[in-house]
């Protein structure tokens, strides 16, 4: 019986992390090309989101963590951001899953569009180090957040139906 639970465990963890690594293929491939008002959208806050509302909360730190570190590989930017970013987005969705919200659509699509949000001020705030703030940088986070909601639906459907 041990050995069957054991497969299981070792199943659910190989689909994670065939899904966050496609979902940064498709980060990386595909939405580096699309850029309306030239700006990209970015996917990788809500699949953390929904990692974490999906998975116990050691492993969707754990998954997050490699999902960041190859995410700071992929974009050339940025040295350690969506390291320490991506784990924090998804422990505090779990937990926000865990005690606030439910598992449902809706409250996915809410915390998708608020990690969307952070990590595009992040990305300001980073920037700041080196440039002067101004209104182009404000008017570059609401574009990324506002076509990144779109493609956080796609996020939140393969995890939502691996719960057994």
């Amino acid at each position: 019986m041990k050995e069957f639970f054991n497969q299981l465990y070792i199943r659910r963890i190989l689909r994670y992390a065939l899904y966050l690594f496609l979902s940064l293929m498709v980060q990386n491939m595909l939405f580096t090309q699309i850029r309306p008002l030239g700006v990209c959208p970015m996917v990788l806050p809500a699949v953390c989101v929904a990692t974490g509302m999906f998975l116990e909360p050691t492993w969707s730190v754990v998954f997050t963590l490699f999902l960041g570190l190859f995410a700071d590989m992929a974009f050339v930017e940025n040295t350690m951001l969506f390291t320490l970013l991506f784990p924090a987005l998804a422990f505090f969705s779990g937990f926000a899953c865990q005690f606030f919200v439910n598992r449902r659509f809706f409250a996915f699509m809410g915390l998708a569009a608020a990690a969307a949000l952070i990590t595009a001020l992040v990305q300001m705030l980073a920037t700041l180090v080196n440039d002067v703030w101004s209104l182009e940088m404000l008017r570059t986070v609401l574009l990324q957040t506002l076509w990144s909601v779109p493609v956080s639906i796609f996020a939140y459907f393969p995890p939502a139906h691996w719960i057994e």
